[in-house]
């Protein structure tokens, strides 16, 4: 292969613009959002900063999806543009699946915790 044909070869190939490319400064921002994304819930949890543990149950549980989200936008590069919308039902997909799982966790705990033995009564059981 001669160097004319390399460079007319070379000038044949193009990039399809079609998806989102990210810069250092869009990793940055998805880097500091999933910092203060983590951050938040650990600090709830920490200072006992609501009422009830079951508000900051769910408050946890929505950092939890807005993190999911923050990642598949800024890491994986999922918007409606790209992929004529597919990447857009992945995260609608990812969105329910994640709903299901942590909603299906929370209620068999609560079944598990309001059918458990009370440990005075196992005490009892020698």
């Amino acid at each position: 292969m001669s160097t004319n044909t390399h460079a007319a070869h070379a000038h044949d190939h193009h990039h399809d613009d079609s998806h989102a490319h990210s810069t250092f400064s869009g990793y940055m921002l998805g880097f500091v959002l999933s910092v203060v994304l983590t951050a938040i819930p650990f600090w709830l949890v920490m200072s006992g900063a609501l009422p009830s543990k079951q508000i900051t149950a769910l408050v946890i549980m929505a950092f939890a999806v807005v993190q999911i989200v923050v990642h598949m936008i800024y890491f994986l590069h999922m918007n409606a543009k790209s992929e004529n919308g597919w990447t857009m039902m992945a995260l609608i997909f990812t969105i329910v699946m994640v709903v299901i799982g942590l909603s299906g966790s929370l209620w068999v705990m609560n079944h598990l915790n309001s059918n458990m033995m009370p440990i005075h009564q196992m005490s009892g059981m020698k």
